[in-house]
């Protein structure tokens, strides 16, 4: 089972889910895609077993996940403050892997009908999803 995560800005989001993850699924084996260097380097501080870093390191990794795990901007040109790359939505959107999405309310993208839930919350959900999968 390979795992990808995808994260940009800070990478504070990718790497707690990287952590919550690797503890959940210690067998798995989890890339890290992060947008810039320092997102990259947040998410292997939380033990992602490898990573790379930018457009070209996202369309190739979502060819080769069988999840996808970040926040919904993973999938919207434009978006984590511009970070998102056109190609990279669109790699991620037609990817034949599993996308678990975390809806943030950021980037003026509003999902109707989803609860402002914390951080932990929607971490939470996708570990539970992802055990879902795994199973």
């Amino acid at each position: 089972m390979k795992i990808l995560v995808i994260d940009g800005q800070g990478g504070g989001v990718g790497r707690q889910l990287v952590t919550q993850i690797k503890q959940a699924f210690p067998d798995v084996q989890l890339m890290a895609v992060g947008t810039n260097t320092i997102a990259t380097s947040a998410m292997l501080k939380g033990g992602a077993d490898a990573a790379a870093t930018g457009e070209n390191a996202v369309l190739v990794a979502v060819r080769k996940a069988d999840i996808v795990v970040g926040p919904i901007g993973i999938v919207v040109a434009d978006s984590l403050g511009g970070e998102i790359t056109p190609a990279m939505a669109n790699a991620v959107a037609q990817s034949s892997a599993k996308r678990i999405l975390l809806p943030f309310k950021h980037c003026d993208n509003v999902i109707v009908g989803v609860s402002d839930f914390t951080l932990g919350h929607l971490i939470q959900q996708a570990i539970d999803e992802l055990r879902r999968i795994i199973a």
